[in-house]
């Protein structure tokens, strides 16, 4: 209900900047929205710790905490579920193969942005492996491809993309970051081959900004492509 006040508040700013009552108004409402938002998130986290799902509770923790830096509720709680998802992540993680480990230690690495060492822990994921079409090796390779591509190694996620999509062709991840990539390596008529097979597909699985994207670089490309036509 806030929100509508908000936006007619912001409409009036927009015909008189300048209006110091409106700037208190939309300041106070906002800040009655974020109170909001913060006690909401209060309640579910509360509502997923009881109920055990302790990896879910700690991300909405985490959202409230950076609405709400010195919250005291949510700062007791995260004190509370961390040691529990930690042993509970000690416990998964014990049950899991080699290869499955191995994977999991790239993801975080991955989130922490070393990519050079999620690589190589993806790497020694996919060495254990036997069956580099198993849906443990597509993901490594796919997770890796990734890593290369934060580093501008274009060749190596070329070459993990291409990996994946002889196993899964329809792969839109895998495509429309190989196509990146080859456009980075200046093959340009490659990557506006992977951008319109996608563009070809169905919309529901490409994804609104996956085609956004590839409708971007289809026009980029052809300009590129008739440019270097016109030079020969």
């Amino acid at each position: 209900r806030y929100k509508e006040a908000v936006d007619n508040i912001k409409i009036g700013l927009a015909v008189d900047p300048g209006n110091a009552d409106l700037k208190k108004q939309a300041s106070e409402m906002e800040e009655i929205m974020r109170q909001e938002r913060v006690a909401s998130l209060i309640s579910k986290a509360t509502e997923l710790s009881q109920n055990g799902d302790f990896g879910e509770c700690l991300k909405t923790i985490d959202r409230g905490l950076a609405l709400d830096g010195g919250n005291k509720e949510l700062t007791a709680l995260k004190k509370k579920i961390q040691p529990k998802f930690d042993a509970a992540e000690k416990r998964r993680m014990s049950g899991l193969s080699k290869p499955a480990r191995e994977k999991e230690d790239g993801d975080v690495k991955y989130k922490n942005a070393d990519f050079e060492g999620a690589i190589a822990a993806y790497t020694r994921c996919l060495d254990a492996l036997g069956d580099k079409s198993s849906e443990l090796a597509l993901k490594a390779l796919s997770n890796r491809a990734a890593c290369y591509k934060q580093l501008s190694n274009f060749d190596g996620t070329i070459e993990d993309c291409t990996a994946v999509l002889e196993v899964e062709p329809d792969n839109v991840k895998s495509l429309v970051r190989r196509a990146q990539a080859f456009e980075a390596v200046e093959r340009y008529k490659s990557a506006l081959q992977d951008v319109k097979y996608v563009l070809s597909m169905p919309a529901n699985v490409v994804g609104q900004a996956n085609w956004s994207l590839c409708n971007q670089m289809q026009h980029r490309l052809n300009r590129v492509v008739q440019q270097l036509k016109a030079g020969m």
